[in-house]
């Protein structure tokens, strides 16, 4: 009897190993999307139409990230094919009143949005076209991984419109207003060194690697003190964009509620008794 217990240990150690390692996929109006455990893959899946962004594949984004399963921490965002996104689809784009356009734009904000201040953060995995939209969509993540490839654009001034999915206030907080000014009044393309140099992507990785090394950081994203991961998505850039006092309060707040959760404790307790590795170079 007892030789049979101390067997099933390992049976149920191993079952419990590959409950975690559990993947789920299921499709959307243009998503492709496969869950590895803590992490979710969010893959735009039009390679024929390099991942131009359609309103139902748009609304679909949103929809999944209003019903993200609780189990999942990080998120990766990559691109099917050639590209990530070529923005978006002007073949779609139909004739709207004033008051269409601005309603289209704003159902744009709402769900990326989403992305940008939901529970788990976002890793964008970059390659080929980061073009308008697709580069509005790309800016609403939180890290971003470029392959050299990439190349990036906002060609809204060649054709007659303008910014709709907050490309306006999100790509300037990453290269700044007047690099964005050059790229739609001038048409000016970024390429991917180029790119990571001025803001666009953190890391600039090989060919074919830029998928590895996002779900590589979505792990160690997805392995941090949830508090810790909120607070660097809900309350970083607001105390980045607040007055000086205002910011230096609210980072004391943010601090007292992170340091008082049960998670810190834990953490900061292994640390102190050597169960948790210190930081290397």
């Amino acid at each position: 009897m007892a030789k049979s217990t101390k067997s099933s240990k390992p049976a149920a150690a191993s079952a419990a190993k590959s409950a975690r390692k559990t993947v789920r996929t299921r499709t959307l109006p243009g998503l492709a999307i496969r869950q590895e455990g803590a992490v979710a893959v969010i893959r735009l899946n039009r390679a024929d139409k390099r991942n131009a962004l359609a309103d139902d594949m748009v609304l679909a984004l949103g929809a999944y990230l209003d019903r993200l399963p609780p189990e999942v921490k990080a998120i990766v965002l990559a691109g099917s094919g050639e590209h990530f996104c070529a923005g978006l689809d002007l073949s779609m784009l139909k004739e709207r009143s004033v008051a269409e356009g601005v309603m289209h734009s704003r159902m744009w904000h709402a769900v990326f949005d989403k992305l940008q201040f939901g529970r788990a953060p976002v890793v964008a995995v970059l390659h080929g076209a980061v073009i308008g939209g697709g580069l509005e969509l790309a800016a609403a993540a939180h890290v971003r991984v470029s392959e050299p490839s990439t190349f990036y654009a906002l060609p809204e001034g060649q054709r007659g419109i303008f910014v709709g999915g907050g490309g306006s206030v999100r790509v300037p907080r990453l290269i700044g207003a007047a690099r964005m000014a050059d790229m739609m009044l001038t048409g000016r393309v970024y390429k991917a060194e180029e790119g990571e140099r001025v803001g666009f992507s953190q890391y600039l990785v090989a060919a074919g690697e830029g998928m590895a090394r996002g779900m590589e950081l979505a792990r160690k994203i997805a392995a941090n003190a949830a508090m810790t991961n909120y607070a660097v998505m809900h309350a970083l850039p607001r105390i980045a964009e607040a007055t000086r006092d205002q910011g230096l309060f609210t980072e004391s707040l943010i601090a007292g509620i992170a340091q008082g959760e049960p998670e810190a404790k834990a953490r900061m307790n292994a640390f102190l008794q050597g169960r948790a590795g210190k930081v290397k170079a």
